[in-house]
């Protein structure tokens, strides 16, 4: 079939050959990805998910790598849960991990392992440079020891009764019955996980701990330097003012540990002929090997590793994460590598997201409840819907919650009503109509005019949400260039109806058909490469129905497929999902609960508020059980939502999010004033959402 594609730089995307190693180009905008080391004890769910590898894969730009975590207690105690050794567990949910994220299509440039030699090699490196530099420290504690295994237990090897609340089944580091953090000294009468009838003692051992008292002032200068370079969005470290709120530093950090009495990890480096030799048979502490799993993946991926971690100039480091993640990537990590002395490439961009709940609850393996990483697939849900979905919902600002009902809604009624719409009526108005062939027409190769006599609204608009999407993505704000994406479609749906392309058009007004049909099909182009991040497959179908290479997002529409350009064939990018497959995966997924608690109940109903009797509480559950109802009937009765409100939405919540930022400065005449004007804007935008929504009930 034959090809017109305009022939001019920057047109096509640049797609690196199979086995290509990625480096850096010196005096180039470089940009190294890395998204939070999933953990090796178990699969992902989807709010692993969303809150990191998805979102980094979105904004994957230069070199873009992961891998799973694999040393540590939790590994060791799983691994004893499930009769295998620590390296059969790892090995297990390493190869799960793949295959779910293989499935979810990330393009990870690399997905290794912190298992290997270079890892270790790295992270000793790393622990004897500090040593040298003057910020290791040693101390000595007491610590649980069972006399039946003969060896220090780490917090998850011990049980015992709660010190606070008296709950006999208490963790070494916590009491999941009144959540109280805890030592596993603490506890009383304590246990050994192995077994219970081996003796359980306090002994006294020696560990190293990271100086981060020293560091703290090197820290925090770099802290604010970062954040302001980067752009970083305010977060539980530092705030939209750039004023450090971390409880830890406000106090003064302490000496951190590092080194573990465990087994499976990476030894701590001691030489034969050291003195000291109290840190042989210990392991470095997972958290900090852990992020140095991020230049020993590197490392497996090219030995040119050091060209990206040791070249602060010419590249950039954006880091994708969970909030619980903050402390470590802002204050723990970029501490130890200060503390190294060496010019590494440190933290330019940190992109993080609240968490993902479930239908009302939580996320939970042990219950069997939500979506746990393969079983996605085996919905029968694409890939690309379940992408769209989570990325819609991507908790950027606040928790969110997933719903069937709404991921049902936003396949029917956004990616088949709206986005898929416009693609399929158009192509196959040129197969049908013009047997597959774009006609020639009046325009010139490039840029459309935006002062066009016929579409300069159009094209002005289209314009406009290009720069959006740009802007938008340049600083990983994900979810509003997908709602971007929408609006392009949606804006191509109107476009269509306002211009009246049909077969009478074409009888009536030839040239305008040919017209409206080209500049249809290069937004179409357009869309394949801006819904590329989100959708990779969804991306190639459009490219394979266009019959055209892959595309860079431009700066301005154009004029790329020109006259004469042969499509291929129009088949539809979505089917519908029945409403009432949400009530079967609802049921599902919904965890192994007994029958009579269908629904999980809230702590109201299971636990009476202190001074509170047991009627009032049942009154309280009644009520809010009522309003849950109510408020689930007013979702259903106002149907989904279009991509025009939920785009509203997003520029809603944002210029809220600027007003709370205003009003946090200290007041002055000048931030009364921007205060005022945003204001004004935010109260134009909820006027404008309130319209488009009684438009879509109408």
């Amino acid at each position: 079939m034959a090809q017109r594609i305009r022939e001019a730089e920057g047109v096509l995307r640049y797609i690196p050959k199979p086995g290509e190693v990625i480096l850096p180009v010196k005096g180039e905008r470089n940009v190294l990805i890395t998204s939070a080391l999933p953990y090796c004890n178990n699969v992902p769910h989807l709010g692993n998910i969303i809150g990191s590898t998805l979102s980094a894969d979105v904004f994957a730009r230069t070199l873009y790598v992961c891998g799973t975590d694999e040393y540590g207690t939790a590994t060791e105690t799983q691994a004893l849960k499930e009769g295998l050794t620590p390296r059969e567990l790892c090995d297990k949910y390493n190869a799960l991990h793949v295959a779910t994220y293989n499935w979810f299509q990330l393009s990870f440039d690399y997905f290794g392992r912190t298992s290997t030699p270079a890892h270790t090699e790295i992270s000793q490196e790393i622990y004897t440079n500090i040593g040298r530099n003057g910020y290791l420290v040693k101390q000595s504690k007491e610590q649980t020891y069972c006399s039946g295994c003969e060896k220090f237990l780490a917090d998850r090897f011990v049980e015992g009764t709660c010190p606070h609340c008296g709950s006999d089944d208490a963790r070494g580091d916590q009491c999941d019955l009144c959540g109280k953090t805890l030592d596993a000294i603490e506890l009383i009468n304590p246990r050994c996980l192995i077994s219970k009838e081996h003796k359980v003692i306090p002994r006294e051992t020696v560990h190293t701990y990271l100086a981060l008292d020293k560091i703290q002032m090197k820290t925090e200068e770099w802290i604010k330097e970062s954040y302001k370079k980067g752009s970083w969005s305010p977060n539980s470290v530092i705030n939209a003012d750039g004023e450090l709120i971390d409880s830890r530093l406000k106090s003064g950090l302490r000496p951190s540990p590092l080194t573990r009495d465990l087994t499976w990890g990476v030894p701590v480096p001691v030489r034969d002929d050291d003195e000291d030799q109290s840190m042989k048979g210990k392991v470095l502490y997972v958290w900090f090997d852990a992020p140095i799993g991020y230049p020993s993946i590197t490392a497996n991926y090219t030995p040119e590793w050091k060209q990206w971690w040791f070249d602060n100039d010419n590249v950039r480091l954006f880091q994708f994460m969970g909030k619980d993640n903050v402390y470590f990537h802002t204050i723990f990590f970029p501490s130890m590598l200060l503390a190294d002395g060496r010019p590494w490439t440190m933290l330019h961009h940190l992109s993080t997201t609240e968490y993902l709940n479930y239908e009302g609850g939580k996320f939970s393996k042990s219950h069997n409840r939500g979506v746990f990483g393969p079983a996605a697939k085996e919905t029968g849900i694409p890939a690309s819907v379940w992408r769209y979905y989570l990325l819609s919902t991507r908790p950027e600002t606040a928790d969110a919650m997933f719903s069937w009902a709404d991921c049902i809604a936003a396949n029917n009624n956004i990616l088949l009503n709206n986005f898929g719409n416009f693609i399929n009526r158009t192509l196959k108005f040129v197969s049908a109509v013009y047997d597959s062939v774009i006609p020639e027409n009046d325009d010139i190769p490039g840029p459309y005019s935006p002062e066009d006599a016929a579409d300069a609204e159009f094209i002005t608009e289209i314009n406009k949400l290009l720069k959006e999407y740009v802007d938008g993505m340049e600083y990983a704000k994900l979810r509003s260039g997908l709602q971007t994406v929408m609006a392009l479609s949606a804006r191509g749906n109107l476009y269509l109806q306002s211009s009246g392309l049909n077969k009478a058009l074409l009888t009536s007004d030839p040239k305008r058909c040919a017209r409206v049909v080209a500049r249809a099909v290069n937004l179409i182009y357009v869309l394949s490469v801006v819904v590329h991040p989100f959708m990779p497959e969804t991306s190639d179908s459009i490219l394979e129905q266009l019959n055209a290479p892959a595309r860079a997002v431009p700066d301005v529409f154009a004029n790329d497929i020109l006259g004469g350009h042969h499509i291929g064939t129009p088949e539809h990018l979505f089917k519908k999902i029945d409403e009432k497959m949400a009530d079967v995966w609802r049921e599902k997924f919904g965890g192994n609960k007994p029958a009579e608690a269908a629904a999980e109940p809230s702590p109201d109903a299971t636990h009476v508020v202190p001074g509170m009797s047991k009627r009032k509480a049942a009154a309280l559950k009644k009520a809010a059980d009522k309003a849950a109802a109510a408020s689930t009937a007013a979702s259903a009765e106002a149907g989904p939502k279009s991509a025009e409100v939920l785009a509203w939405e997003q520029k809603v919540a944002d210029k809220g999010q600027v007003v709370r930022d205003l009003k946090a400065k200290p007041k002055s005449e000048e931030v009364e004033k921007e205060i005022s004007a945003a204001v004004d804007e935010l109260k134009k935008l909820k006027l404008e959402l309130a319209e488009l929504q009684k438009q879509q009930v109408l």
